[in-house]
């Protein structure tokens, strides 16, 4: 199969065919078959198209991939360490504290960090409680 973009030379519409071949296509060109599919008109011709390019060294793409996770990785690592160094865990009980800290003016030494359901982040943001939910990466030093 050979996909071949076309013009027509009435109404300048271009679009796209699919072809058994480039034989093919020649075939259907000399018997009149290929038509606007907009204005009818037998005025059809290939248009200039770019080839594509196979990568004979898909390698460096997965190596480039590769090193853009290992550094977004790193990256939330960072924050990872920053919050945990600085911030107070609460666990599922976030919401809870959340809450707590806002309406009982609790001052707390340290922020607070856990978890919550996206619900749970609605609900806050509704009363006017900001929280952030972050990207979290569990460590697995087996």
């Amino acid at each position: 199969m050979i996909k071949y973009k076309l013009i027509c030379n009435d109404c300048n519409i271009k679009f796209d065919s699919w072809f058994a071949s480039s034989n093919e296509y020649e075939k259907l060109k000399k018997k009149n078959f290929l038509t606007c599919h907009s204005c009818n008109s037998l005025r059809v011709e290939k248009t200039l198209m770019a080839p594509k390019l196979i990568n004979s060294n898909p390698k460096s793409e997965v190596k480039l991939d590769t090193a853009k996770y290992q550094k977004i990785k790193k990256t939330i690592k960072n924050y990872q360490k920053f919050i945990k160094d600085n911030f107070q865990y609460v666990g599922d009980n976030f919401a809870y504290e959340a809450r707590s800290i806002h309406y009982n003016n609790k001052k707390k030494i340290k922020g607070i960090y856990g978890s919550a359901s996206k619900r749970d982040l609605e609900d806050l943001k509704d009363e006017g409680i900001e929280a952030q939910m972050i990207p979290w990466i569990e460590d697995n030093n087996n």
